[in-house]
């Protein structure tokens, strides 16, 4: 007898590199739950609401939520989680027979592959660069987890920088935010972690200096640094090459989408992902190793 499969998905705009798919439907595959992941491409904001409205009606299960509509999503929800609510930003919507809860798993995400170096991070300095969802739930899991002696925010936008700040302070007991413009090379220096928590360096978005953190030859990264970078297609993006040439400890951009990843299947199906063995499919991917089908 057939048995019809519950669709997931992932929402965001001109998503289609997004390797979310395979990594739960492998998830599905290995464990043999009837559950099938896809891509919803919404191209406006204000067609975000309408989607969500459909979703209800159609019975999909659950959703992923990237750039740029975090926050949207967040505006649209019937319940939220506490991580969710602290950050502002939804990227987990599960649908509970009509309703729809959003969660974060951003935090976790961050949190887990950077669990190795909470000493040499607490009491120091440290630096993100964005000022959307990805860098508020990376304040949040470095406020909360590993207590730094402040965070410095590198935004191009002062405006939305400002707002990012000014969000955080009103929902968290903070560690002191600094807002810095997106190339400070003093403060870059001066930061032990650095977050990349924006979409630069991603495969297909840009090219050449359009498509790196930080301008060609700077000398800001050195060996002292700890670099993390959430973009994870390609693995080695020009600033985790940057970070390696000058020696400093790297965290791929991988390391996060499998943990937050592994936080969303288990919210929508209750069972555990088997991290490792679709981490191990999914590196075969990126590093070409794998034939695609």
């Amino acid at each position: 007898m057939y048995s019809a499969k519950k669709i997931l998905g992932l929402i965001g705009k001109n998503v289609d590199y997004s390797y979310s798919p395979f990594l739960h439907n492998a998830a599905a595959d290995i464990l043999q739950i009837p559950y099938h992941y896809t891509i919803f491409n919404i191209p406006s904001p204000d067609l975000v609401p309408v989607a969500l409205d459909g979703a209800k009606a159609l019975g999909i299960a659950g959703f992923n939520v990237t750039i740029p509509y975090k926050q949207d999503v967040f505006r649209c929800m019937d319940k939220l989680s506490p991580e969710a609510e602290s950050v502002g930003a939804v990227n987990t919507v599960v649908n509970d027979n009509g309703e729809l809860a959003g969660y974060n798993t951003d935090i976790a995400g961050i949190a887990m592959p950077l669990e190795p170096y909470r000493k040499e991070i607490e009491g120091r300095p440290v630096g993100i660069f964005g000022n959307g969802g990805a860098a508020m739930a990376a304040v949040v899991a470095l406020n909360s987890s590993f207590s730094p002696s402040v965070i410095n925010i590198f935004s191009r936008n002062r405006e939305k920088g400002s707002a990012l700040c000014n969000s955080f302070r009103q929902h968290v007991p903070p560690v002191p935010l600094a807002l810095k413009p997106f190339y400070d090379e003093k403060a870059i220096g001066n930061c032990v972690l650095l977050i990349n928590a924006t979409p630069i360096g991603t495969k297909g978005t840009g090219a050449g200096s359009d498509n790196r953190l930080l301008p060609p030859g700077s000398r800001a990264i050195h060996e002292n640094h700890i670099v993390f970078d959430m973009v994870y297609n390609p693995m080695n993006t020009p600033f985790l090459e940057t970070a390696r040439q000058r020696g400093a400890q790297t965290i791929p951009g991988i390391d996060m989408l499998v943990s937050q990843a592994s936080r969303s299947f288990e919210i929508w199906t209750g069972e555990k992902m088997p991290v490792e063995e679709v981490k191990t499919r999914l590196t075969a991917i990126l590093t070409g190793k794998h034939a695609e089908s």
